[in-house]
């Protein structure tokens, strides 16, 4: 593995893990699949690019590898493993989680069932140990009856080594929640995550987060500056909006989706939000660049210059995505092009929430 990172130093995160600040994300390697009745998974893969792409990956200094095990259930994990067998077990790390598939048990956050999964998960990446280990939801049953005995089975994995830090979900709705229940029964998540994240004190705190994410309210902190007051260290997902804010879709030739993809149920992939995106996109091209590759760097920066408590992870399907993106990072932005960016993206933002309304329907905006 490199010891270069495009001049992007390794950050030390919580549970003194080094990783590169660009971390690869590998649902989308698990390839088309289902779960709680949805599409949940990547149609657009193929093995032999994802394995192409995790050998480039850790040719050019990435050494953090995000999966789950439901990504693919299992599929991800074992792509994965391949290319764990070849490299000293210290020069990754590896992060999965469990909580989303439930298999034949009760529930997914039966203690049985999580330490079946954990050690298919071991199995499948080819290792005696995880560096990270999440909770992939905050759904513990009727009144949480399974949040104890939860928290009490990874501090288990923790004393016999299995997995060396935890994690847990930022603020988020469980997955089947915006199917089934209304807006206005829908429960206050960022109270709930509080309440979680007191009671499991994790390590580590896997984001939503990108430049279209909206600014805290006054006077409140954001989830950043929550995680370092508390010394945890965040793990950010979808730094590019799963590519909207690489301006790389076209509105006049949308992209197709096969069976089994997450994205055939997401309005904002739709030739309208396409289009709203694409023309909310402008002035940042006009600034910074007309490049799919320009758009890159100033999506991730944004979200690397937030904080030094975290790492970005980037998903992929060709090993030249992940090539671009590795060697995206480098020159930092300027105070003034963030402020650029947050307001440009902010007005984005609204057109796209007040669109949504119309043609977008709930699931409108790409945070």
């Amino acid at each position: 593995m490199s010891d270069t990172t495009n001049a992007q130093p390794y950050r030390t995160l919580a549970g003194g893990l080094t990783v590169h600040p660009v971390g690869i994300g590998c649902w989308a390697i698990g390839g088309p699949d289902s779960n709680l009745g949805l599409p949940m998974g990547w149609s657009t893969a193929d093995d032999a690019a994802s394995m192409r792409g995790l050998e480039a990956a850790y040719s050019l200094g990435a050494n953090l590898f995000d999966t789950a095990d439901v990504y693919g259930h299992g599929h991800s994990e074992r792509l994965i493993g391949q290319l764990v067998a070849t490299a000293p077990r210290d020069s990754v790390v590896l992060s999965s989680k469990v909580g989303y598939f439930t298999g034949t048990a009760a529930h997914a956050y039966e203690p049985h069932h999580m330490r079946h999964q954990l050690e298919t998960t071991l199995k499948n990446l080819r290792t005696d140990h995880l560096d990270i280990y999440f909770l992939h939801n905050a759904e513990f049953g009727e009144d949480d009856r399974y949040l104890d005995r939860a928290i009490e089975t990874l501090r288990t994995f923790q004393s016999e080594g299995l997995i060396k830090t935890i994690g847990m979900r930022g603020p988020h709705r469980f997955a089947t929640e915006r199917v089934n229940v209304p807006k206005e029964q829908r429960k206050d998540k960022h109270a709930r995550f509080r309440y979680l994240f007191n009671r499991v004190q994790p390590d580590y705190l896997a984001v939503r987060f990108n430049a279209l994410t909206p600014p805290p309210p006054a006077g409140q902190k954001d989830i950043f500056a929550f995680a370092a007051e508390h010394g945890a260290s965040i793990l950010v997902n979808k730094p590019l909006s799963q590519g909207l804010l690489t301006g790389k879709y076209d509105p006049a030739d949308p992209p197709v989706f096969q069976a089994g993809d997450h994205r055939l149920r997401k309005a904002w992939f739709t030739p309208a939000a396409l289009e709203i995106i694409d023309e909310g996109l402008r002035p940042l091209r006009e600034r910074f660049g007309p490049s799919t590759a320009g758009l890159t760097r100033v999506a991730l920066h944004y979200c690397l210059q937030h904080a030094d408590n975290a790492a970005v992870l980037v998903g992929f399907t060709r090993p030249e995505q992940v090539s671009a993106n590795l060697q995206a990072v480098g020159e930092p932005l300027s105070p003034e092009d963030i402020d650029f960016v947050r307001e440009t993206t902010g007005r984005l933002q609204q057109q796209l929430d007040a669109a949504g309304e119309v043609f977008l329907g709930e699931k409108g905006s790409p945070q």
